[in-house]
């Protein structure tokens, strides 16, 4: 795949936008838009936000489509549970490592010194610029392709009951399906200064008559890691 050569770039930097077009198997008719796309406004202002706000209301429209389409007996709330957890920031990222944006990213010294190019809502960002970016590179029927390789595997593999769902809500949400009694947390610990504690808490599951514990910087993360646990002892996560 030959991506049309822009003068405007450096041989070394033309070499890695090739690459990385092969990667997303979409040919730039101006390689300018990829370019921008990468580039984080810490750099100045010829920045990717612009096409990171579109690309924002485009991956949420695809994948609204693809979820009413795919799931066409689901309602309403069940959709915009799943269309949340696959447009937020952490699975943008993943799927930017998966084509290791990091390596093609434009930042500025504040940001290369302090490692923003491993940062999920950087990676996140440029991820959603690229997908606008194509799209006004080449309309809308190429940007679907786009998004649609991005969540191929994703989709393929959606369990519509579970995704999107904290620890603590399928805990409860399985022990009620199974006639069980609801979970009890209680908090074992506090420890630490108040600006940075660590709470300390127990998820008593009878079924199991055991209790799975947890540790983190809040009450609430720590129930969901302790819920987490229950889970895995349940076979359910």
């Amino acid at each position: 795949m030959a991506v049309k050569s822009s003068d405007t770039f450096p041989v070394e930097r033309m070499a890695k936008l090739n690459a990385l077009s092969k990667k997303l198997g979409y040919e730039y008719q101006n390689i300018d838009y990829l370019q921008r796309a990468l580039t984080h406004r810490s750099v100045g202002s010829r920045n990717n936000e612009r096409l990171e706000f579109l690309g924002d209301s485009l991956v949420n429209f695809m994948i609204a489509d693809v979820l009413f389409h795919q799931f066409d007996r689901l309602p309403e709330g069940d959709m915009s549970r799943i269309r949340a957890h696959l447009v937020k920031g952490d699975t943008l990222a993943v799927i930017g490592r998966e084509y290791n944006l990091s390596d093609y990213l434009v930042l500025g010294p504040g940001e290369l010194k302090s490692g923003g190019y491993r940062r999920n809502s950087i990676i996140a960002d440029a991820v959603e610029a690229i997908i606008a970016s194509v799209y006004e590179d080449g309309g809308l029927d190429v940007c679907r392709d786009l998004v649609t390789r991005f969540y191929q595997e994703r989709l393929a593999e959606l369990d519509p009951k579970n995704v999107g769902k904290d620890p603590k809500t399928r805990l409860q949400e399985w022990l009620q399906s199974n006639n069980q009694p609801l979970p009890e947390y209680s908090i074992i610990s506090v420890n630490g200064a108040a600006h940075a504690q660590e709470f300390t808490v127990s998820c008593y599951v009878e079924k199991l008559t055991s209790k799975f514990e947890a540790t983190a910087s809040s009450r609430r993360k720590a129930e969901q890691l302790a819920a987490e646990i229950a889970l895995e002892a349940l076979g359910e996560f």
